[in-house]
């Protein structure tokens, strides 16, 4: 079994995938306006509409109700990814932390989308986080 997925299910599609590909700088592939997807060396963000759930059955999911899952992508610099998120522009690039090392090794930068979910945007730094991600392209 292979992770390659993750959906976000909300109101407004362009809104949400014009931030994930300010944030990633990774253009979106749409299928629909219903639905697109980020697609990375190692997985993919999908976005889609709320409409696209009937297919799946009424009540199965609730859109900018996310409090508990971070949607994290790797990259080779946050600083830099910081600075080109904001020097794309737009005025939803909401930070809860700007580039901090954390204890487990990564610099992080926590931002929220605008429908609220975590976004994490990490570089290992130490030897052992180096160590853990070698094999994941960046």
């Amino acid at each position: 079994m292979n992770l390659v997925s993750v959906r976000i299910i909300t109101d407004d599609v362009a809104r949400l995938v014009a931030f994930y590909e300010r944030v990633t700088g990774v253009r979106a592939s749409w299928a629909t306006d219903d639905f697109a997807e980020l697609r990375t060396t190692s997985g993919t963000l999908a976005i889609g509409s709320t409409r696209t759930l009937a297919l799946f059955g009424a009540g199965v999911a609730d859109p900018a109700a996310n409090r508990s899952a971070i949607v994290e992508f790797i990259v080779d610099d946050v600083d830099e990814a910081f600075a080109a998120a904001r020097a794309r522009g737009g005025d939803d690039l909401e930070v809860v932390q700007e580039p901090t090392t954390m204890p487990w090794g990564n610099r992080s930068l926590l931002l929220r989308d605008p429908d609220g979910t975590l976004v994490n945007l990490f570089e290992p730094v130490t030897e052992a986080a180096l160590e853990k991600f070698a094999a994941t392209s960046r």
